[in-house]
């Protein structure tokens, strides 16, 4: 095996842990309310989610891995060493905010990674600033809109709701299920791309394609491995999104799943990377300030801030730091 196979297949291996790592993160954004509000088990809810995330990409394309791995930086920027460095500074992060329980943004991370490793190789100058316009404009306006879009669901069920008898909680505890799928479709749609993006900029540097498409078996590859990272379940996260912010119900629940679905899955069919964390937190902030704003645990949803201001400028540093000696290994 040539050193140059080797180093493709590495990369390959580092971007699925990365997948992965996602689906395990991330898996507190898809089930959270479901289980919170008791409308199913945690097993049966990550079951479930899994087996939408691995359906997501297959049926509805691949916009976001276009715009991860072709619009970012320049494609004469993108060699092995830069790509490891972004993926595990991207995971070193991941890891960190896994570890203190905080739900912060695997794709804020993944696209701070990158950046800040082509900065170190080649400048600024290799960032295209159209692409970064693009995926910037989409990951902060996304939370914006997915409050708004979760008060104003919520606001439009309490009206419609407002002469129901107890029952009526039943009948959101079953909705849900069908508000899961969505949401891990969407998941699935939105955030395995990320990972297959990074794995066909591989393949393009290392000669294996000729130019940018992503190949079926790279979109199976990541499919499974944000599937089994779902499957498995990042519990600390899903405390803090399922609990933390404010008792959650089963009106809550529905509510938050179906403006969160609504908002990451119209992202990804146009290509635009959304956090599906933020997207997901600020649904749950919009739906439960859409009974009563003293409602919220305001602390809780400032110290998520603090977090997703600082992943990208965090993760670029890390995958800077990783560069340097990373680069003078592989050269």
């Amino acid at each position: 095996m040539g050193s140059d196979t080797a180093i493709t297949i590495a990369l390959i291996v580092a971007a699925v842990s990365f997948d992965f790592l996602n689906g395990f993160h991330d898996s507190a954004n898809v089930v959270a309310t479901t289980i919170s509000s008791r409308a199913l088990s945690p097993r049966k809810a990550l079951v479930l989610a899994a087996v939408a995330e691995a359906a997501g990409p297959f049926l509805f394309g691949v916009a976001v891995a276009t715009t991860i791995g072709h619009d970012i930086v320049s494609p004469t920027a993108i060699g092995p060493t830069v790509i490891f460095a972004g993926l595990l500074g991207a995971i070193a992060w991941n890891i960190i905010t896994w570890i203190l329980g905080i739900p912060s943004s695997s794709s804020h991370a993944l696209i701070g990674g990158l950046v800040g490793a082509v900065a170190v190789a080649h400048g600024f100058s290799a960032i295209q600033v159209a692409g970064i316009r693009k995926t910037v404009i989409a990951l902060f306006t996304s939370p914006i809109v997915g409050l708004i879009v979760g008060y104003l669901f919520m606001k439009l069920l309490m009206w419609l709701s407002r002469a129901a008898t107890p029952r009526a909680n039943d009948f959101f505890k079953g909705a849900q299920v069908l508000t899961s799928i969505g949401l891990a479709l969407s998941h699935g749609t939105n955030d395995a791309q990320k990972s297959m993006g990074i794995i066909t900029m591989a393949l393009v540097s290392g000669g294996l394609i000729d130019s940018f498409h992503v190949p079926v078996w790279v979109i199976a590859l990541c499919a499974s491995a944000i599937a089994l990272g779902t499957f498995t379940g990042a519990w600390r996260i899903i405390r803090t999104l399922g609990a933390k912010f404010y008792r959650i119900r089963p009106i809550h629940g529905f509510s938050a799943q179906a403006a969160s679905a609504a908002v990451i899955l119209g992202a990804a069919v146009l290509g635009g990377p959304v956090s599906t964390t933020q997207v997901v937190s600020s649904t749950i902030i919009g739906v439960g300030s859409a009974e009563r704003v003293s409602k919220v645990r305001w602390g809780v949803a400032g110290d998520i801030a603090i977090a997703w201001l600082l992943t990208i400028p965090a993760s670029m540093l890390m995958s800077a730091l990783i560069y340097i000696p990373l680069h003078a290994w592989l050269g």
